[in-house]
């Protein structure tokens, strides 16, 4: 399989290309410059490589939750790119991503990730390890106040890691829920090679029916006159 990844939904940019075993990626941590950065990092690869995009079997998309504006910079990239060369895109949270990269370096069974919201929140993904050392959902992402994450209580396992930037943004949280985690991760942004992790070829989509998870869904409506 020949996959580009691409994930701009932090403050990480974010880019992989995966052709079979080798990958080749690009990634920067850099506020507010994902629309400078994003097409050279491509073409970068892309040229490293030797391939074109309509060589690809699909483009790999980093599909959030996170930052609106990010959201739409990658998924806007990602329908051009995939509309031209022909191609579908494979959609990928970009929570369980940064819970893969921590699976994949720690023995961590739980991993409870967490990326600003702002207004106080944060959206928050569960995932439990599977067999093949990749991430679960144990519950549906969603938007989470200040306060106790009821559904770590009920975790058995006794392995588990908290992840993600939304920790040290709201230390508030952390402090409540610090005594149901093991440690606190160094990994805050997603990486797209992870997102390659992640890929599932069966639930690619036309690039027209992509659809960002926004959560917020008030933030992602359009105003009304």
């Amino acid at each position: 399989m020949k996959l580009l990844a691409i994930d701009t939904s932090s403050l990480a940019c974010t880019v992989a290309l995966g052709i079979g075993d080798e990958l080749i990626e690009r990634h920067e941590e850099q506020e507010r410059e994902h629309t400078r950065l994003l097409m050279p990092m491509i073409r970068d690869v892309l040229d490293q490589a030797g391939v074109e995009l309509t060589d690809l079997d699909a483009v790999v998309l980093g599909n959030g939750p996170g930052s609106f504006i990010g959201m739409r910079i990658a998924a806007s990239v990602s329908q051009g790119l995939a509309h031209g060369a022909g191609l579908r895109i494979i959609p990928v949270s970009s929570m369980a991503a940064v819970a893969a990269e921590v699976m994949d370096t720690t023995d961590s069974e739980i991993v409870a990730v967490t990326q600003d919201a702002h207004m106080q929140e944060v959206y928050l993904g569960l995932y439990a390890r599977r067999a093949d050392g990749l991430p679960q959902s144990i519950c549906d992402e969603r938007l989470q106040s200040q306060n106790l994450i009821e559904e770590l209580q009920r975790c058995e396992r006794k392995s588990s890691i908290a992840a993600g930037h939304g920790w040290q943004r709201y230390p508030k949280l952390l402090a409540v829920n610090e005594a149901l985690f093991d440690g606190l991760s160094d990994v805050l942004y997603p990486r797209a090679a992870y997102l390659l992790a992640l890929a599932d070829i069966s639930v690619a989509v036309l690039p027209q029916d992509i659809q960002p998870a926004y959560l917020r869904q008030k933030v992602a409506e359009k105003p009304k006159a």
